[in-house]
């Protein structure tokens, strides 16, 4: 939690609050690509790509 509050005290310091959503976004479909990759709906979760 430590790197969270980091990277959060960061962005809001230097007025870069605007980039706290494309983090989260890139999260997010990071974490989808890594669960899909050895499910059988992998195939369909890659074409959305």
């Amino acid at each position: 939690m430590g790197i969270i509050a980091e990277l959060w005290e960061f962005l809001r310091t230097r007025k870069k609050l605007w980039l706290a959503p494309l983090i989260f976004i890139m999260l997010v479909l990071g974490g989808l690509l890594i669960l899909a990759q050895g499910s059988v709906v992998a195939p369909f979760i890659y074409t959305l790509f």
